[in-house]
């Protein structure tokens, strides 16, 4: 008996030897000499940093393409009475939609990751998440906000705020905490609709235990650009000429 399982051991120890060869050459080739891990953090940088340029370049056709339509537009107006009056209802509306830059008075709203980690808190208590954006941005257009940039891009009602840790997508651009909303309006309505917030409330309760940012200033004459992101409307509804 004991020699029958020298004999199978005998089979089997080579070709575990050579499954055991192959799967460390097979790992070697795929690390190229690197950590596993960090070449995985490293093709995700590059992919985030790749995503974020090709962004760049579409948010630049499409205000190069928005620029010939309205040049072409213009010129069509000047020969059709219809094309003309549209683009004067259009140009009204823009400031209003978004699709026009304001300024004016306002507030400025700050919020950022806590700086220290206090011992037995979860990581995720110390960062701002989209709900906080999110909160900030209803707040403010509850306040009567007429206008409104988060960060480096205007937004408008139907802008979807999006965070993936402790970054916050906007319009395929990535950003880092503090995040900046601005918003146009009377700053003393804007600021009460912010205190009577119940999420921001909820927030700020977080701010004096764990130490995340929440700064609210005014500011004097803030200028937002125009809103540059695609529209996809699935509902809509020609409003009343009194609206």
């Amino acid at each position: 008996m004991s020699s029958v399982r020298r004999s199978a051991w005998g089979s089997i120890i080579p070709a575990l030897t050579l499954l055991a060869g192959t799967l460390f050459a097979a790992s070697a080739s795929t690390a190229r000499g690197t950590d596993l891990r960090e070449d995985g953090r490293t093709r995700l940088t590059e992919l985030i940093g790749a995503e974020q340029r090709r962004a760049r370049g579409t948010r630049a056709d499409y205000r190069r393409l928005r620029a010939e339509v309205d040049a072409l537009s213009r010129r069509a107006g000047r020969h059709d009475a219809r094309v003309k009056e549209a683009r004067a209802r259009a140009d009204a509306l823009a400031a209003r939609s978004g699709f026009a830059p304001m300024a004016g008075p306002g507030v400025r709203v700050t919020l950022d990751d806590a700086v220290l980690r206090p011992q037995g808190v979860r990581a995720d208590d110390l960062v701002v998440h989209e709900v906080d954006v999110q909160a900030v941005v209803n707040a403010l257009w509850a306040g009567g906000a007429t206008g409104m940039q988060i960060m480096d891009q205007r937004v408008i009602s139907t802008s979807a705020v999006r965070c993936v840790g402790n970054t916050l997508i906007l319009q395929g651009v990535v950003y880092s905490p503090p995040f900046k909303i601005t918003a146009v309006g009377d700053p003393e309505r804007l600021r009460d609709a912010l205190g009577a917030s119940p999420e921001i409330t909820v927030y700020r309760r977080y701010v004096r235990e764990y130490g995340l940012g929440y700064k609210v200033r005014d500011v004097p004459r803030a200028a937002l650009p125009a809103y540059t992101g695609n529209v996809a409307m699935k509902h809509a509804t020609v409003p009343d000429e009194g609206d």
